[in-house]
């Protein structure tokens, strides 16, 4: 009887504690002021301090997938000087970063005005099985950063993020 409760204190425990470790902190910060309903376009750039191995690239996809739900018109930065220069008045650089660590994993959004090179938003996504499962800590994190998107960008729409 005493090993039975020892089992079920464990178990109980192990419980709380992966619920606990799910619950990290995950939020969006707005720039003092702005006004996003006056940008149309986002263009994510790849820079050196964001590299995802071939083998991740599902994880890119679903990165991707979560700036579109910010509803602004994705466009290849390759192609930032095609647009004109009220278009470019009206685009935001996306940076993404990616951290992960044994204690949880970080997904950070950028948002950042073209025309003045002013940080307007960030967006934090966070998720943790304290290193148990890489795979859902990442997933986790992808779909919390999605949620802080989507809530910044569309406060009035209902958040619907979808991670597989």
């Amino acid at each position: 009887m005493k090993h039975l409760s020892r089992m079920l204190t464990l178990l109980f425990g192990s419980f709380v504690l992966m619920v606990m470790a799910g619950c990290t902190t995950s939020k969006s910060v707005v720039s003092q002021g702005a006004d996003l309903s006056k940008y149309k376009y986002v263009a994510l750039i790849d820079n050196d301090t964001y590299r995802m191995p071939p083998e991740l690239v599902q994880y890119q996809i679903q990165l991707y997938d979560a700036v579109e739900r910010s509803g602004l018109t994705l466009t290849n930065q390759y192609r930032i000087d095609r647009l004109t220069q009220r278009e470019q008045a009206s685009l935001l650089i996306a940076t993404l970063g990616v951290d992960v660590s044994k204690e949880e994993t970080v997904i950070t959004v950028n948002f950042i005005d073209f025309d003045t090179n002013r940080p307007m938003v960030s967006c934090r996504g966070a998720y943790s099985t304290l290193g148990i499962n890489e795979e859902a800590d990442i997933k986790g994190a992808i779909k919390r950063v999605g949620e802080q998107i989507s809530k910044t960008f569309n406060p009035n729409r209902p958040s619907e993020s979808k991670v597989n």
